[in-house]
């Protein structure tokens, strides 16, 4: 079938289509941001896959909508998706949302997708808001070119590596940051981007207590050190601009390992961290320290 014959078929017919998934954008907070067309989608959908059913019902039910719910996570994605692709291949229609926002951004939604994609169905975006780019178009930072990180690993030696690799780039960078991590993430972004290094910071966005926050990273570690981060929150930092990377003075490398030892850190284990953050050689950072100790 050509492509005038194919969207004048589907204008002959009303969605959902059969065998088709659908992306749905959620509400981030406001639920006047739930389109028309997503409403009618999620009222008649054969299924909803979701992040939790719980949270979702509550959305269904200020949209009187009655399609059952079916979790799919990060923890059970795999288990779920051939049951999914099932449905589909019956000429039946799913719809995936996540808690708040467009699924398939750092969330298993893009395995699904893929997965669909791979059996030949149907793949459809219903657009909704995003947190990511509602927070980078507010933040009077560059927009035109952008890199998206969402979370950063736990672990930290892969952290620390991604930070260094963000520190580096010359565009704008959005980042999700939980609140008990927010300031650590903030001081670490100041040992390797430097103090100035401009960033803007939203908070609960679309919501009753929405914010933005801060010029550059030293100013909004004063704020949250004052004001006790809550929330959700995404990060837009602005990109290196200088001809080379900011690079971390010997003076401020040991400045930040006796800030580490100073809050009971053992000294080999706050050498290892800052040599992870900062390149300067572990056994260079532990020999300064017992200089400095024997003096």
């Amino acid at each position: 079938m050509d492509l005038i014959k194919d969207y004048q078929s589907k204008k002959d017919r009303s969605e959902p289509y059969p065998g088709t998934l659908y992306i749905v954008g959620t509400p981030i907070g406001n639920l006047g941001d739930l389109s028309p067309r997503a409403k009618s989608i999620l009222k008649n959908v054969s299924l909803i896959a979701c992040e939790d059913t719980r949270r979702s019902g509550q959305l269904l039910k200020t949209i009187k909508s009655k399609v059952p719910l079916l979790s799919y996570h990060k923890h059970n994605f795999k288990s779920r998706q051939s049951q999914l692709l099932e449905i589909l291949k019956n000429d039946e229609s799913i719809a995936l949302i996540s808690d708040a926002g467009l699924p398939g951004i750092n969330d298993p939604g893009e395995e699904l997708v893929h997965a669909a994609r791979s059996n030949n169905f149907e793949v459809i975006c219903i657009p909704g808001p995003c947190a990511a780019i509602t927070a980078l178009v507010i933040s009077g930072l560059p927009s035109q070119r952008f890199c998206f990180e969402g979370f950063l690993p736990k672990k930290q030696s892969e952290r620390n590596k991604r930070l260094k690799e963000i520190s580096k780039e010359h565009r704008t960078t959005l980042i999700y940051e939980s609140p008990h991590q927010l300031i650590k993430l903030l001081k670490d972004l100041s040992t390797l981007c430097g103090k100035e290094r401009p960033i803007k910071i939203a908070r609960e966005l679309t919501k009753i207590y929405e914010e933005t926050i801060g010029t550059t990273i030293e100013e909004v570690i004063k704020y949250f050190s004052a004001n006790r981060p809550k929330g959700e929150f995404t990060i837009v930092l602005g990109g290196n601009n200088n001809n080379q990377e900011y690079i971390i003075t010997e003076l401020e490398a040991l400045n930040e390992l006796n800030k580490l030892i100073d809050k009971g850190e053992k000294p080999n284990i706050a050498a290892k961290k800052i040599s992870e953050q900062t390149g300067y050689k572990k056994n260079w950072l532990y020999s300064k320290l017992h200089n400095k100790l024997d003096k």
